[in-house]
């Protein structure tokens, strides 16, 4: 009784462990340009923050409102129907269902599908103290 006791202690603490985030990486805007043929990097800034999002996972609703997020971002820098042609794009691409490297949760193992972040988790990212600053370039990530 007491070693299926001490062998179910142990199954439990290590699933109760909570797995580690890798360090974040973004491919600028995946297999879609960073921007115009004058303006190369005109939306790449947006890319950058939308793969920031996309990299910590979540639920379907902080899915959605990132993609609604990039959407607007790009509309921001004057081109609607790109906005409109990304928003597409991330709804079908981003699905956390395909093991792609830029789906939703991508920094978490796969499959990682649609749950809230734990307070541990939360904690990970924020001890990673990613700060995602402005530049010519768009954003730079700096840990």
């Amino acid at each position: 009784m007491r070693l299926c006791a001490s062998l179910l202690l142990i199954l439990l603490s290590g699933t109760a462990n909570a797995e580690n985030i890798k360090p974040f990486t973004s491919d600028g805007c995946s297999s879609f340009p960073d921007g115009t043929i004058q303006h190369k990097k005109l939306w790449l800034a947006c890319c950058t923050a939308h793969d920031y999002a996309y990299w910590q996972g979540g639920t379907y609703e902080e899915r959605l409102k990132a993609d609604k997020v990039l959407q607007q971002c790009v509309a921001d820098v004057g081109e609607i129907h790109i906005a409109n042609l990304m928003l597409a794009g991330v709804r079908i691409g981003g699905s956390p269902f395909i093991p792609t490297t830029f789906r939703w949760g991508y920094g978490w193992s796969y499959p990682r599908l649609y749950q809230a972040l734990t307070a541990d988790e939360v904690e990970q990212i924020t001890a990673l103290k990613t700060e995602l600053t402005k530049s010519d370039q768009g954003l730079v990530v700096k840990n």
